[in-house]
């Protein structure tokens, strides 16, 4: 039987896929209208590559070091990041690496198709969240006014492109790197 027992190697695993986090949150990708950060890549890949429950603690330790104060968020930290609008796509990405992860927790599903099917999956998990987040709080919390449709254009439509595209780039990664999963499934 296996347990969810947090061994060094498993730590480190989780703490450099929190600090792959921090470096996709603040780089930024050139592209027009909209700011691209590799965030959702990397927060996706620790859900592949870590299983359900490390990859979403990563990502858990991710958020927990940007509400302490660190700037690692991609508009800085501090626990007032509750009040920003687009803090729900960052507690989204915590369920959306756990989805992944149990996605392609059987050896079976673990190639190409299945880790794009899991990224597209917890992308989909990442955008609906968020923008409801992002209304909510916008809407009832703070008093502004926000067109639903101009949200999901700016929410949804201009970043799909690059968060498709890093679904794949992400399953390819996955396939280069399938040691870190299958160490960790051994050491359990």
């Amino acid at each position: 039987m296996r347990t969810n027992t947090l061994n060094a190697r498993t730590m480190i695993y989780c703490a450099i896929f929190s600090a792959l986090i921090v470096v996709g949150a603040l780089t930024r990708v050139p592209v027009p209208v909209i700011p691209f950060t590799l965030q959702f890549m990397f927060t996706n890949l620790a859900g592949i590559m870590l299983g359900p429950i490390y990859g979403a603690l990563s990502v858990a330790i991710y958020v927990i070091l940007g509400l302490i104060g660190l700037p690692v968020f991609a508009s800085g930290g501090g626990l007032g990041y509750i009040f920003q609008p687009t803090f729900g796509y960052l507690l989204a990405f915590i369920l959306a690496a756990y989805v992944a992860g149990k996605m392609t927790q059987r050896e079976e599903s673990r190639n190409l198709l299945g880790y794009i099917k899991a990224s597209i999956i917890g992308l989909v998990i990442v955008y609906v969240l968020g923008f409801i987040y992002y209304y909510l709080l916008a809407s009832f919390v703070l008093g502004l006014s926000v067109n639903p449709s101009v949200l999901f254009l700016h929410a949804f439509l201009l970043p799909l492109p690059g968060d498709i595209l890093s679904c794949f780039i992400g399953g390819f990664l996955a396939l280069r790197v399938p040691t870190v999963r299958r160490s960790l499934d051994m050491a359990r």
